[in-house]
């Protein structure tokens, strides 16, 4: 399977035609200079995640997904003396929810999971660096969401 093939299995849809997402729909009203940096940052982290794969020995593994719009997001994260020492993702669906993802896997990476614990909404916006609309706002969380529930199951037995 080439690239493109497995691009399009992940993502259901070509390079190209990620090429063509309408960059104006990102953020709700027009963007600062500053704020067009930031857009451009998340459109390359939808074309070019970080740390995205299944992660085969992993202490955490959690689902969730956002049936409005159908994102889907599984985060794995391996933990060692209360640190996520490595962190992954498998999704697919729109850019804002897969920038955050890679975002803040970015972010927790090597972190104590006391601090990855106080991580707020307000946190995960901040990496996204622009204005998020209502409409778009479970997708920008569900990162976090996923990643939260995941430690909750980890620290009560489950995985």
């Amino acid at each position: 399977m080439n690239n493109k093939e497995m691009f399009k299995e992940e993502y259901d849809i070509t390079k190209e035609e990620a090429a063509t997402i309408d960059r104006s729909q990102l953020a709700d009203r027009q963007l600062s200079e500053n704020e067009e940096i930031y857009k451009e940052n998340i459109i390359d982290h939808y074309k070019n995640p970080h740390n995205h794969g299944k992660m085969e020995d992993y202490s955490i593994m959690h689902r969730e997904l956002n049936p409005l719009c159908g994102d889907d997001i599984t985060i794995y994260a391996k933990i060692k003396n209360n640190k996520i020492i490595d962190i992954s993702f498998v999704g697919k669906g729109c850019a804002i929810s897969q920038a955050s993802v890679s975002l803040l896997t970015d972010y927790v990476k090597k972190m104590e999971l006391e601090k990855v614990k106080e991580i707020n909404g307000d946190e995960v916006l901040k990496l996204l660096g622009i204005p998020i609309g209502v409409v778009r706002m479970k997708c920008a969380l569900l990162s976090l969401k996923t990643l939260l529930k995941g430690l909750q199951k980890f620290e009560y037995g489950g995985m």
